[in-house]
């Protein structure tokens, strides 16, 4: 039997959710036994005679595609769409790849401001548009939130895909609910901010484990208890504008995390 062709992209991002898979390490080679991988510009050496073998414009044909980082440019568009007929199952990596990640802080300003800030008097020479997650042009099959992926996630359910099992769940419940498992000291009650009472878990809380405040970077909880949540900004004199601020560090580009009304209390 064949092993399936796996392919891994990256748009508009730091390619750190590419080195999480690095970082598997001695799983790594168990998994890299079981597949073939047919691109993989940050991991591999161009070929000889092959110069432009991996300069980040190919697109193969795969079984699998994982892509990293946010859709930011119409190259990126045309090129989503490309990689999705090419691929039997598209994956997205991280919160640039599910959400528009940091580039989406963009999105608040005029794209031509955007240029000129960024690249001055060439500004003329480089398109962009709002950046988004590549949901929003392409049917994505699964996502893996964060920023970057969490490692153990990414291996549960790389092995569960190569196991032929195709549900998979991200968890429905908030990292709260993982700090308290873990007997963490709420960092609220240290005087801090955090967005885990409103974060998708699956991370280990482990920004809150370090004694940093969860910054979202796992996106909304389904149907989040935004009653609760304001109950302890409010208790801790904190406001409504500073948890939309906070969510929009890396979901600016999704609705309706940016917006107000959907942090309103309701009775």
């Amino acid at each position: 039997m064949s092993k399936p062709k796996v392919a891994v992209y990256d748009f508009t991002g730091c390619e750190g959710c590419e080195l999480q898979i690095l970082n598997c390490e001695e799983y790594l080679l168990d998994i890299v036994g079981r597949i073939e991988i047919v691109y993989w510009r940050e991991a591999a050496t161009p070929p000889a005679g092959a110069p432009n073998r991996y300069d980040g414009r190919e697109v193969v044909e795969a079984d699998i595609a994982l892509v990293d980082g946010g859709i930011t440019t119409p190259h990126d568009v045309e090129r989503i769409k490309k990689i999705r007929e090419k691929s039997k199952v598209l994956v997205a990596m991280g919160s640039c790849a599910c959400f528009g990640g940091i580039n989406a802080l963009k999105n608040d300003f005029p794209m031509e401001e955007v240029k000129r800030v960024v690249y001055g008097d060439m500004a003329r020479h480089f398109e962009t548009i709002p950046a988004a997650p590549m949901s929003n042009y392409v049917k994505v099959d699964y996502m893996l939130p964060g920023c970057p992926m969490v490692k153990d996630e990414f291996l549960k359910f790389f092995k569960s895909l190569l196991l032929g099992k195709t549900k998979w769940v991200l968890p429905d419940y908030p990292v709260c609910v993982e700090c308290k498992l873990k007997e963490n000291v709420c960092v609220f009650e240290k005087g801090m901010f955090c967005l885990g009472p409103v974060t998708r878990a699956g991370c280990g809380a482990n920004c809150p484990s370090f004694g940093v405040g969860c910054e979202g970077c796992r996106g909304l909880v389904p149907d989040p208890n935004t009653n609760a949540a304001l109950d302890v900004l409010t208790e801790r004199g904190l406001t409504l504008e500073d948890a939309v601020k906070r969510m929009k560090l890396f979901c600016n580009a999704l609705e309706p995390v940016s917006r107000l009304d959907v942090w309103t209390k309701t009775e």
